[in-house]
């Protein structure tokens, strides 16, 4: 017997779902069509253009240059479509690369004509059988014969993965191509090229003395627009019937910033994995249950994330600096980390041209990746004399008592001094929100709510949502910058709880001064009840206990 997987499925329609493991296709898959995108990309193929895209996996590129692709020859046959794929070939020599090539680019020759019901001419053939691409140089002969052949087909190649192309090929193969392009556009034997990877040619090129490819065109694939989540998820009420409301797919797109995979991974979570009924509209506290899920769970595009922030160790100074002072870090890809972050889609170049962690989610895997396992002062968070544990911070009737709370956490500070300085494999200068981050974290866990970061600017403050019993908390935590960047943060910070609708907030301030001036005082801000601290982190070991 055949179980129907939702009695609510309508009749008649495939079950669809949102895609991460891959290209997605229209007929299984959940899709943003990037109609306004995949139009100026064939427009530039029609030009003849040469087109480089690099960007972080996962963010739908192979999947648009076949959108792409199947666009032009749907609409004009003229032109002729070989697809390439670069990953295998990184560990093999430069003499089989350009064997392998050509197996590739024959088998590409014959799946276009089987597409399109033809048969290949006795010439085609023979010259297929008789030919051999040994390097670059038979490889451009090989293109301008086989577009003699072709006669009225104009050649369109993608190369997917390019950065995996052998390295000790990188440079001769540029320059084939730049030859090609350079040569009489109405003969061209390459109408148009797409270069597809991660890795830009400037990083792939170690010939640093020439500019083989200085031809090509930036294409730009950006992250889904608030619109295009809204479309998505149209598309799933659409063959679902399962109603989302409004502020789900806003707070979706913004904690993952149209950010492809995890825009898809959220959605499979939100709709398939915590088991609502389909009767039942996905509201917030379904989303806060989904984005849980995400911060806590390993998945490839995460495994990429945590593995390319750890290749560095300069990487976390960096990422810290960015996130915990509003003066930030100018973006400047002539800086080798800072091009190496953007490669890897962690950060991207703010309005006002400083760098910025690209969204909220990355924002706080990076704080639980860098933040200790043990930092060796749990046992010490409540003090001898009061006999406390985190339970006690939650009233009968499951409301946070957050100011008592975070008044054990400054005492906490104060009572472990100079031995905050010890924890391990912690920069001191951010030794402070790692201790609160972890504090609360633990608190949170324990009492079953639920936290994740609100970043508005990218940089210089983490505030902190602590949802429990459909009550908002909201801490927002700096690095002290000086007075008046301490006043503007109460200001941001009120202006942020009119935003969510709550009445009071709490703006923490870690001073790393030689002398710091400890602070605790709750004002009206607006309207609003702003509960402050300003704690001082001890700057040094005393010499008595070196």
């Amino acid at each position: 017997m055949i179980k129907l997987r939702d009695k609510n499925c309508k009749l008649g329609k495939q079950m669809k779902t949102f895609e991460t493991q891959g290209p997605v296709s229209p007929d299984r898959n959940y899709v943003v069509r990037r109609s306004m995108e995949l139009t100026d990309f064939v427009t530039c193929v029609k030009q003849g253009r040469y087109i480089v895209i690099f960007a972080p996996r996962q963010t739908g590129k192979t999947t648009f240059f076949r959108w792409a692709l199947d666009a032009l020859t749907d609409e004009d046959s003229t032109y002729f479509p070989i697809q390439l794929d670069f990953e295998e070939y990184k560990n093999v020599s430069s003499s089989d690369f350009y064997n392998y090539l050509y197996q590739d680019i024959r088998k590409e020759i014959e799946e276009v004509f089987k597409k399109r019901d033809m048969q290949l001419s006795d010439q085609l053939f023979q010259f297929l059988e008789d030919i051999e691409i040994i390097n670059h140089v038979a490889l451009r002969h090989f293109f301008e014969k086989l577009a003699v052949i072709l006669e009225n087909q104009r050649i369109i190649i993608i190369i997917d993965e390019f950065d995996g192309i052998p390295q000790d090929a990188v440079s001769d193969f540029l320059h084939s191509l730049r030859r090609i392009y350079l040569s009489d556009p109405e003969t061209r034997c390459i109408h148009s090229l797409g270069i597809v990877g991660v890795k830009s040619i400037a990083q792939l090129n170690y010939d640093r003395s020439i500019s083989p490819f200085n031809i090509q065109d930036e294409f730009a694939l950006p992250n889904f627009t608030l619109e295009q989540v809204r479309e998505l998820f149209a598309q799933y009420t659409e063959n679902v019937g399962q109603n989302i409301t409004p502020d789900v797919i806003e707070a979706l797109h913004k904690q993952t910033a149209g950010q492809p995979f995890l825009v898809n991974r959220l959605a499979q979570i939100l709709t398939d994995e915590l088991n609502i009924p389909k009767t039942d509209t996905l509201q917030m506290q379904h989303f806060t249950q989904a984005h849980t899920r995400l911060l806590r769970e390993r998945n490839t595009n995460i495994d990429h994330l945590i593995g390319n922030i750890r290749r560095e160790p300069r990487f976390e100074d960096i990422l810290m600096r960015i996130v915990s002072y509003e003066k930030g870090i100018g973006f400047n890809l002539d800086n080798e980390l800072i091009d190496e972050l953007t490669t890897f889609g962690i950060i991207t170049e703010g309005s006002d041209g400083m760098c910025e962690i690209v969204n909220p989610i990355y924002h706080q895997r990076i704080m639980h990746a860098f933040q200790p396992l043990i930092n060796g002062l749990e046992n010490e968070y409540f003090s001898d004399e009061s006999a406390n544990t985190f339970l006690d911070y939650l009233t009968s009737d499951g409301q946070i008592l957050m100011q008592p709370l975070l008044d054990n956490f400054q005492n906490f500070v104060k009572r472990a001094g100079y031995r905050i300085l010890q924890v391990p494999d912690t920069p001191q200068e951010f030794v402070g929100q790692y201790l609160l981050f972890t504090y609360l974290d633990q608190f949170v866990r324990l009492v079953r709510g639920n936290m994740f970061l609100e970043v508005h600017t990218g940089r210089g403050r983490i505030d902190l949502l602590i949802l429990h019993n459909q009550r908002k908390y909201i801490v927002e935590t700096k690095i002290w910058e000086g007075e008046r960047q301490y006043k503007a943060g109460k200001k941001q910070l009120a202006t942020y709880l009119k935003l969510e609708e709550a009445v009071e907030g709490y703006y923490i301030v870690f001073d790393h001064r030689k002398e710091p001036f400890p602070l605790v005082e709750t004002e009206n801000q607006e309207g609003f009840s702003i509960h402050s601290y300003v704690i001082p982190v001890v700057q040094e070991i005393p010499s008595r206990v070196k």
